[in-house]
């Protein structure tokens, strides 16, 4: 293969996040594949021993999936309770499996858990930033979960692709590889006949009418290609582009070969709260805006004043994510209200400086500050 088909995007990577969902790692049954682990660690590792070597950080589900058979469990329990328990046993599991693994090539590995409600938090965003910076600087591999053993359905990420995707946007990486059981993104089923795989995606107008599959083949993971093709419009959006490939091409795929498919960035880095506000943080509830506040927040990139809301839902306190709503229900934003719920109610329809006057000058602020606003578009 010439070096004129290798791609860019990928040899030029100075930092790159790979993840792999369970269905890679463990076998049907749901317990480790150590082979596949192997295989998976000796394409990481290559990837590490370049004279210009990258750093890497691994993503990696399989924590519920390896905790099934020592618990036995035959399936994927649907209840919370179980799941978490399958994740604690299956942790250490899978955590030791790489140690082990990687201790071949003398690297060391470092487990970091996030749940959305740490990242959603600018100070918990920090410290995971310091952290997984730090483990590359002192040349370990940081292998990043969802801490499913603590995370309850109002703070999960809902999957390790869209985890992956914040984490890419997180850590400043040049490059995010999606390693899957199916090798890339096809126009159809790729199990039936005429369906081809789509090598390149340079923006949504490419996946026009092509059917996307919603579940993975072997279940015992919560992806499908559905969230990889979220997870790939999140990070292209934030300037970074992203691979999709089958686990046992990630060897192929982290050398540049045009393996799987290859989704081209078609946005610029944006404000590092402004994604995770958009993307991992839960709302604790909503404010509902007469039109000329939806104009001037969407429109006019105005911050919330008290005067434009006209009722509010939920218990919140000051710094909570909230949505904002229009006048026809729909949601058109999200930010991090200045106020706690029960002090809104009496501001609402007011001015600011009528309030300063009344209330003091602590009431002469944004309900929502521009710079803490994303407008979300359906």
């Amino acid at each position: 293969m010439s070096e004129q088909t290798l791609r860019e995007e990928v040899l030029t990577a100075r930092r790159i996040v790979v993840k792999v969902g369970s269905s890679s790692l463990t076998t049907a049954a749901g317990g480790l594949d150590a082979d596949r682990v192997d295989a998976l660690v000796d394409a990481l590792a290559k990837v590490r021993s370049r004279p210009d070597a990258p750093e890497v950080v691994l993503v990696s589900s399989g924590a519920i999936a390896a905790g099934l058979a020592p618990l036995g469990l035959e399936k994927r329990p649907k209840d919370l309770a179980r799941q978490q328990a399958a994740a604690s046993v299956g942790q250490g599991l899978l955590v030791a499996r790489y140690t082990a693994s990687f201790a071949r090539y003398g690297v060391r590995v470092g487990q970091v858990l996030l749940t959305a409600e740490d990242a959603s938090r600018r100070a918990h965003y920090r410290n995971a930033y310091r952290t997984l910076d730090q483990l590359l600087a002192m040349g370990a591999m940081p292998i990043v979960n969802e801490n499913d053993t603590v995370a309850t359905a109002e703070i999960k990420f809902g999957d390790n692709d869209r985890l992956a995707a914040l984490v890419a946007h997180l850590v400043r990486a040049d490059l995010l590889v999606l390693l899957s059981d199916v090798d890339g993104l096809y126009d159809g089923d790729p199990s039936k006949p005429g369906s081809s795989r789509i090598a390149e995606v340079r923006g949504p107008h490419d996946l026009d009418g092509v059917e996307i599959g919603s579940a993975g083949k072997a279940g015992v993971g919560t992806g499908g290609m559905v969230t990889k093709v979220e997870a790939a419009r999140i990070a292209t959006g934030a300037g970074i582009p992203v691979v999709l490939t089958a686990a046992s091409q990630a060897a192929d795929a982290l050398a540049g070969r045009p393996t799987g498919t290859l989704f081209l960035r078609t946005g610029s880095r944006s404000a590092d709260r402004l994604l995770w506000l958009e993307h991992a943080s839960t709302p604790r509830g909503t404010l509902h805006l007469d039109a000329g506040a939806v104009e001037a927040v969407v429109s006019g990139g105005k911050s919330l004043l008290p005067a434009g809301v006209t009722r509010v839902d939920g218990d919140f306190t000051a710094g909570d994510p909230v949505d904002l709503l229009g006048e026809n229900g729909h949601i058109v934003a999200r930010g991090l209200v200045n106020f706690d719920a029960r002090e809104l109610p009496r501001l609402l329809g007011r001015s600011t400086r009528e309030l300063a006057q009344e209330l003091g000058a602590a009431y002469e602020r944004e309900v929502i500050h521009r710079d803490d606003l994303v407008i979300l578009r359906g």
